[in-house]
């Protein structure tokens, strides 16, 4: 397996350097598209829409369009837009996982009833929703077969696209410690999941990062430089382990008095 990302998850004071791979693969027949006259393939080109010549992936960069002009993005500016998020995932809370319905975590395809077909839509939801069920289902996209499960959310039947079996990679691959940690770190650990445990909301959410990308794109287009915020992640070292736990349970505690 190949690492998609690298950078540190965090909760509390305690940070951990990871990598992270996709934990599935496609299992869909690689078919090339061709010219039905003689079989030839087709190939697409990147064709500078000026000039019509072909452009090396060396030669592109990214841009956004304002006022008739483009604004030229570097990689540096990504990550200049919030520099802790593209270097960690940093854990804010703790919920309960039967707080959160299945449609964020899975893909969802709303299903919406067609002409005479009301009333077996309304049938299937009613038995689902009073069941407390989900139909396991399988059907072809796309020239793929997909597995599936039909719920309800929000009063719409609504089918999650899942793995089969054999999408699901195999996590021996990964290179997983065996360190051993002591019951008083766990029961630390726990207590200070337990402190940042809230209901989810998940109106409190909001993806800013656009946002935060468009306000470098302002600056560049005004011939600004925008300032970077140093962030550094560091491995919170094993012999340092309890003192940040303990650090971290006292912090959430004045937090919760001040509030």
């Amino acid at each position: 397996m190949r690492s998609i990302w690298n950078g540190s998850i965090s909760f509390g004071l305690v940070t951990i350097p990871i990598k992270m791979y996709s934990g599935s693969e496609e299992r869909k027949l690689n078919l090339d598209m061709l010219d039905k006259n003689d079989h030839a393939r087709i190939r697409y080109k990147r064709v500078n829409e000026v000039t019509g010549e072909e452009v090396e992936w060396k030669d592109i960069v990214k841009g956004y369009l304002k006022d008739d002009s483009y604004i030229v993005l570097e990689k540096e500016d990504f990550d200049k837009a919030n520099m802790k998020k593209s270097r960690t995932i940093d854990i804010e809370e703790f919920i309960e996982e039967k707080d959160v319905a299945d449609v964020l975590f899975k893909k969802p395809y709303f299903l919406e009833p067609q002409k005479d077909g009301e009333k077996s839509y309304n049938l299937l939801k009613a038995a689902l929703k009073d069941t407390g069920k989900l139909g396991v289902a399988t059907f072809v996209m796309r020239a793929k077969e997909n597995l599936s499960l039909v719920g309800v959310y929000k009063d719409a039947l609504v089918l999650h696209v899942i793995r089969f079996a054999d999408e699901i990679r195999d996590p021996t691959e990964l290179k997983l410690p065996d360190t051993k940690v002591s019951k008083k770190e766990i029961d630390m650990a726990k207590s200070l999941i337990e402190q940042y445990t809230e209901e989810f909301d998940f109106e409190k959410y909001k993806d800013v990062y656009n946002d935060q990308l468009l306000k470098i794109i302002k600056a560049k287009s005004g011939g600004k430089k925008t300032k970077t915020k140093k962030f550094e992640s560091k491995a919170t070292p094993a012999t340092d382990l309890m003192a940040q736990l303990k650090a971290s349970l006292d912090k959430k505690k004045k937090k919760t008095k001040a509030s």
